[in-house]
């Protein structure tokens, strides 16, 4: 007798599926230290894997490092997701809006995030100022190091966001409708 459960499974088709782009064009010069660190950040988490699970002798300094950096790449990451407008955002509100909303919303939208991106860099200078004589723990370098790479990456963030400010502006309300509900 047949189970008839195995037989019930609907295929896979693969052609349905979305496929990863090979389209690079829209990754910039500006994108290279995120990739550094994300590169630097592998190669880190890898010698960790390895002294602890094939050398059964891990090095201290790897677990500190790959959280430091991955705090970084999350900031540096960041300027890039402000420059190329990829930020996650609620798309929800645009759609049940009137369209001639969607323009000024999309201006306070950034105007609230360039606020917020000058507050977190201000913080980042105030932790500058806490830890400059603090060292990492493992390695003997300054802990502000962290932080001024979030406080550089948090103005980068505002300037792009000035930037797309300004383009909004200089953009026609119904464009602007119109790219915001283009996913729907």
């Amino acid at each position: 007798m047949q189970d008839t459960h195995e037989n019930s499974r609907p295929e896979l088709d693969l052609s349905e599926m979305d496929t990863a782009s090979e389209d690079i064009s829209d990754v910039s010069w500006l994108d290279v230290p995120v990739l550094v660190i994300f590169v630097v950040l592998i190669l880190i988490v890898a010698t960790q894997f390895f002294t602890r699970y094939v050398l059964n002798n891990s090095l201290g300094w790897t677990e500190e490092m790959a959280r430091y950096l991955l705090i970084m790449l999350g900031f540096v990451g960041s300027v890039t997701c402000v420059r190329k407008g990829s930020h996650i955002y609620l798309e929800f509100f645009y759609r049940y809006v009137p369209r001639g909303v969607i323009k000024p919303m999309a201006l306070l939208v950034e105007v609230i995030t360039g606020l917020f991106f000058g507050y977190i860099g201000y913080l980042g200078l105030a932790m500058i100022e806490r830890t400059s004589g603090q060292k990492m723990i493992t390695v003997p370098w300054p802990k502000a190091i962290i932080w001024y790479v979030v406080m550089a990456a948090c103005a980068m963030m505002v300037l792009y966001v000035i930037r797309n400010i300004y383009r909004l502006i200089q953009t026609d309300a119904d464009e602007v409708a119109h790219k915001k509900l283009e996913n729907f």
